[in-house]
């Protein structure tokens, strides 16, 4: 997923930056999370940009319910992973997962169903 966002979207990525260019480096920036962290983490990504974090996209309590039911859908036992180590108030903090200068990942897998939600941004 992350190295096909990553051709999409190269004309936006700032030329230079460099990033993960394996499976296997991706794999290494990502942490594992619980349901009510991915959720949590869910909404942050359909609510705010990373970039520009202090306007909404979109209405956190319309995203709240949208990251409950993906939860829901995978179930409880699903497994969960992410990149953002810190998203508490003045501090951002991820491990890069492509070659953009911001980029947040959540992704969750369970039964035979897999959701990743990938925001990618420039400043």
């Amino acid at each position: 997923m992350a190295a096909e966002a990553e051709e999409a979207w190269k004309q936006y990525a700032v030329k230079g930056p460099v990033g993960p260019d394996t499976p296997a480096e991706i794999d290494d920036a990502l942490l594992k999370i619980d349901a009510e962290r991915a959720a949590e983490l869910l909404t942050y990504l359909a609510t705010y940009d990373l970039v520009f974090p202090g306007s909404a996209r979109r209405g956190r309590t319309h995203a709240r319910r949208a990251a409950e039911r993906v939860v829901r859908l995978l179930g409880y036992e699903a497994a969960w992973y992410t990149n953002i180590t810190d998203l508490s108030p003045g501090a951002r903090a991820w491990n890069p997962v492509t070659r953009h200068t911001f980029d947040g990942v959540v992704a969750g897998t369970g039964g035979s169903f897999s959701v990743v939600l990938l925001q990618v941004g420039e400043d």
